[in-house]
């Protein structure tokens, strides 16, 4: 078997399973939408206590703030915890408190570091502060609708349910990193987290745009002093929540993040620190983002058959199919207005994908808000204290 032969049966095998995969995510999408028509408990709203770590200024900042403080809910208290007194969120929040004084907002300074992951840090040293058995967290950047808590919060009237998660859309702004990045989440990312919950029967991992769970089944798991040192926080709760056999649901609201104006290259390094967060969360989830890669895989398959119609025909049907999902989670599922506009960048980031996957394979060092660190085996060490 000559090297052109071979590279022919590795592209067929991987343009096969691109389009395989792109079918299961189809089948995974209307499974979402069939079970996002059931009714939820609205007798089951019990007071919850909203946590929401910051640091530094997220754009939207303020419009995100007011969005939590305007919901429609019964008995609810936003806390806000900075891990820095001199942090400039401060004095939005501040601001917060006089816009809203019917609400009870408090701001923490959570000035103890108990762990590498400072975010981490912070919500255990919230917690305390909390008055509510239900807590609810979400980053700092997440945009909700009114009903927000209305919708997420009934799932926990199953005491089976231990966690309740949400979806999320991108908002990006005008530069390219930052229109690739947002294209990514709407049309990778939500169709992979689709997949996983359709493949393995349920999620079995949190999702940080939205994080409700009970006060008591965070202490089973050690709280969050236990997932102190780890940078897919919100990926190691959920999945120690459902080690205990409670179910993760994937809840029926979804929220807005906001993305910074990401240069090119910074639009790389986040796309590497997710994709070695991924290689050490879920190996095998990463090992299966081979079968993501379709349209390289089919400009090889071309090119390898010598520009056989077999093979253009087989390459036009999986790309169809691709930009087909891409469309409808984008506009069904999520309800994301940029993606439509911006479909004609999904070529250009889906030839960048495989190369992002193949560095991340390798290497340990990530950039995450301004610190390099370590990363192994999902935890995080501080760089420099490795190169000592």
């Amino acid at each position: 078997m000559n090297l052109r032969t071979l590279l022919e049966i590795v592209a067929l095998l991987g343009t096969a399973g691109s389009l395989s995969f792109y079918l299961v995510a189809a089948f995974s999408l209307l499974d979402f939408l069939k079970h996002n028509r059931k009714t939820l408990n609205g007798s089951f709203l019990p007071p919850v206590s909203i946590l929401k770590p910051l640091k530094g200024v997220d754009p939207e900042i303020w419009q995100s703030f007011c969005s939590h403080a305007e919901q429609d809910y019964p008995e609810f208290e936003i806390i806000f915890g900075v891990s820095n007194s001199a942090d400039p969120a401060c004095e939005i929040v501040r601001e917060l408190q006089a816009t809203y004084p019917e609400r009870r907002i408090k701001l923490v300074v959570a000035d103890r570091i108990l762990g590498t992951n400072v975010k981490v840090s912070t919500l255990a040293q919230m917690v305390p502060q909390a008055a509510h058995g239900i807590l609810l967290v979400n980053d700092s950047d997440i945009r909700v609708g009114r009903d927000y808590l209305k919708r997420v919060v009934p799932p926990l009237a199953d005491p089976q349910v231990g966690l309740v998660t949400c979806l999320y859309r991108a908002e990006p702004a005008s530069t390219l990193g930052s229109r690739l990045e947002a294209l990514g989440i709407a049309t990778d990312f939500v169709p992979g987290v689709l997949s996983a919950r359709f493949l393995e029967k349920g999620l079995h991992f949190g999702l940080g745009s939205t994080l409700a769970f009970r006060r008591s089944d965070l202490a089973s798991i050690g709280g969050f002093e236990s997932i102190l040192d780890y940078l897919a926080d919100d990926y190691e709760l959920g999945r120690r929540i459902a080690s205990t056999g409670k179910r993760v649901e994937l809840g029926p609201a979804t929220v807005t993040t906001f993305l910074p104006p990401y240069s090119l290259a910074e639009f790389w390094q986040h796309q590497l620190r997710w994709s070695r967060t991924i290689r050490d969360a879920r190996r095998g989830g990463y090992l299966g983002l081979l079968f993501t890669f379709g349209l390289p895989w089919s400009l090889l398959m071309v090119s390898a058959s010598g520009g056989a119609l077999w093979a253009w025909f087989l390459a036009a049907l999986t790309y169809g199919v691709r930009l087909g999902l891409a469309s409808a989670t984008a506009s069904q599922v999520i309800g994301d207005r940029y993606t439509a506009s911006n479909i004609f960048l999904l070529p250009l980031r889906d030839l960048l994908a495989p190369f992002v996957w193949l560095v991340g394979l390798f290497g340990n060092t990530i950039h995450w808000r301004g610190d390099d660190f370590y990363l192994k085996d999902g935890r995080l060490s501080k760089r420099n204290r490795v190169l000592q």
